[in-house]
């Protein structure tokens, strides 16, 4: 059944310290769209095998990526340079079931599996199917090297996961779709926790009502991001 209308976040009192706002519900399209309205992300909790109920976060810190301080290592202009001569191609939602499907499948450091669960990848291929949903692709000929996939509500985006098959292609996905959200007005994106290769990038930390104000801002712009 969906959730039509979560706590508010803008209350600490209705979130625990690990940053939990909800317990229960489902992946409904419209459970989804008042989750990330509000700066709300699921993130399902497997405990071996099993998974528990769903959990839905809005944790204290949150990381963002501003388009203004992104960083690229010396590393990462070698791989663009290096894109252009090998004549890779860049796409958008040219193939998003492959984009999280690869996502579900890539080692993480420190991970044993993955959050990306089949009623995940259910849930979105929906949510991309009612134009919610969006990737980011690389290809070398015809085959994909790299992609990443997140969601659009209300004129914002929030970036869910990346994938590599060679070395920055994850990255370059990312700068492409970041030129693509810069070119329709956005000036940042919500990647909700940190990682070592983001924060390489420039992405940094705010507070919770740091990033409910700038969401809401952001928001009051509707912004058009995708067709």
């Amino acid at each position: 059944m969906p959730i039509s209308l979560f706590p508010d976040p803008k209350n600490p009192d209705h979130i625990s310290p690990e940053g939990i706002i909800a317990v229960g519900g489902d992946l409904h399209p419209d459970s989804l769209i008042a989750a990330y309205g509000q700066g709300i992300f699921p993130w399902p909790i497997l405990v071996g095998r099993k998974e528990l109920p769903l959990t839905w976060f809005c944790p204290e810190e949150r990381a963002i990526l501003r388009f203004d301080r992104l960083h690229l290592p010396r590393s990462l202009k070698s791989a663009q340079k290096s894109a252009q001569k090998r004549g890779l191609r860049f796409t958008l939602d040219q193939d998003f079931a492959a984009v999280i499907r690869e996502c579900a499948r890539a080692k993480r450091p420190g991970q044993r599996g993955t959050w990306i669960t089949t009623p995940m990848e259910n849930a979105y291929f929906e949510f991309h199917r009612l134009g919610f949903a969006h990737s980011a692709e690389v290809w070398e000929g015809d085959y994909l090297i790299g992609g990443i996939y997140g969601v659009a509500v209300n004129g914002t985006f929030a970036g869910e996961s990346m994938f590599h098959r060679q070395p920055n292609a994850s990255k370059l996905a990312l700068l492409f779709l970041v030129e693509h959200l810069r070119a329709k007005g956005l000036d940042w994106i919500d990647i909700q926790v940190m990682t070592p290769h983001l924060e390489a990038l420039g992405a940094e930390v705010i507070s919770r009502d740091e990033f409910l104000e700038k969401l809401v801002e952001t928001q009051s712009k509707r912004l058009p991001l995708f067709p």
